[in-house]
């Protein structure tokens, strides 16, 4: 069984679709570990802040069955493609890690977000502290300490029903 870490984000009514991603998730994965949610300011874009966790899960599905999956839920959830990359999104589910594999085409795998927000490095480190990035070898967890969190910060969101 192949371990999988993906990012969750979303702007537009975030606690529907946060807990409908996280549901189905559930539906096609079984157990599914949830970090915190987080709260932080829209990048790249001006607009409302949005929330993020980290879901892993454990999947015996290919990585291109998985990402198609990932997909699936969003469009469940609204999501539209084809619009701006930096934009208002009712669910973005990000494919961080499929187990080690190291992926240079789209979806480009680890992806880079892991190690330059923290957003996602944050609660990856939350629910796997100890697993180690495919790439540099070292634990989130270290990579956590050495990051400047006070450049980009985050608010804990109290958040049931995940």
């Amino acid at each position: 069984m192949t371990q999988v870490f993906v990012g969750i984000g979303s702007n537009v009514e975030p606690e529907r679709h946060i807990r409908t991603a996280v549901h189905l998730l559930r539906e096609r994965f079984g157990a599914v570990r949830v970090s915190p949610v987080y709260r932080n300011p829209a990048v790249g874009f001006d607009g409302d802040d949005f929330f993020n966790l980290v879901a892993g899960f454990g999947s015996e599905a290919g990585f291109e069955q998985v990402h198609t999956i990932l997909e699936q839920i969003e469009a469940a959830c609204g999501r539209v493609r084809g619009g701006p990359r930096y934009a208002p999104h009712t669910l973005d589910i990000d494919l961080l890690l499929y187990g080690d594999l190291v992926h240079e085409n789209a979806p480009i795998l680890p992806r880079k977000d892991l190690l330059r927000y923290a957003f996602v490095l944050k609660p990856i480190t939350d629910i796997a502290p100890d697993h180690r990035h495919p790439l540099t070898g070292r634990s989130f967890a270290e990579h956590w300490a050495e990051f400047d969190a006070a450049s980009q910060p985050l608010v804990p969101v109290a958040f049931t029903g995940l």
